[in-house]
């Protein structure tokens, strides 16, 4: 999702990479669920996220779709988003005491929070949010180890790649043929989203073989 914004309002003007330290610590948020309410349809999922939660969940993402997640339109993509549920726009995996019930397994978004991905000339750096987390004096963490995840580089390469594939369509879909966007959204959403992956298998490579099914004019089956 591109957001155009002023980096000097909004962080402490800095970018970082995944070995730097940042101060993003929050001791475990100590019962404190405020980035989880009230997010509207912001916490936009990609094909890992996807790949995580019906691992995690042992659910295939057909039977999560209008449940916990939704769909909305992200620069002319069709793409899966955390259904909020109730009056305050509660996270639907939210337990009664307001804690993550998918923590191990929660979407990359909510792993990066409160950082953001400055993305450029085909790359991306970290920034951190300063006005977005609610916690005071937080401690300093390495950028990787707050995201917390294994295999990091290749995380990494795939959320690259992920952003950029979706970067390069947008324009095709917002000012192309109406017809012709809606198939390639249709297809975004089963080739990535609702075939299921083997979670018993290396995610990475089951994303690229999919990714080079699209040929850059239409889709093909490789």
């Amino acid at each position: 999702m591109d957001r155009y914004i002023d980096l000097n309002e909004v962080s402490d003007g800095k970018l970082y990479t995944s070995n730097d330290l940042v101060k993003a610590g929050c001791n475990d948020c100590q019962g404190c669920s405020a980035c989880c309410e009230s997010m509207a349809d912001t916490i936009i999922l990609d094909p890992f996220d996807i790949f995580c939660l019906t691992k995690g969940l042992q659910t295939p993402a057909a039977s999560l779709l209008y449940h916990q997640i939704d769909l909305g339109v992200v620069d002319g993509v069709i793409l899966p988003h955390i259904k909020m549920e109730g009056n305050a726009n509660r996270c639907p995996f939210l337990d009664e005491n307001g804690r993550c019930s998918i923590h191990s397994f929660r979407p990359g978004f909510c792993r990066l929070f409160p950082l953001g991905r400055f993305y450029e000339n085909r790359s991306f750096s970290y920034f951190l949010q300063t006005k977005e987390c609610k916690k005071q004096n937080r401690t300093k963490v390495k950028v990787q180890k707050w995201i917390g995840l294994p295999d990091f580089k290749r995380y990494e390469t795939f959320i690259c790649d992920w952003h950029y594939f979706l970067k390069d369509l947008q324009k095709p879909l917002t000012e192309g043929d109406v017809e012709w966007a809606k198939g390639v959204n249709m297809e975004i959403l089963r080739r990535f989203f609702l075939t299921p992956y083997d979670v018993s298998g290396d995610f990475y490579a089951q994303f690229y073989e999919r990714l080079r099914g699209f040929d850059g004019n239409g889709w093909t089956e490789k």
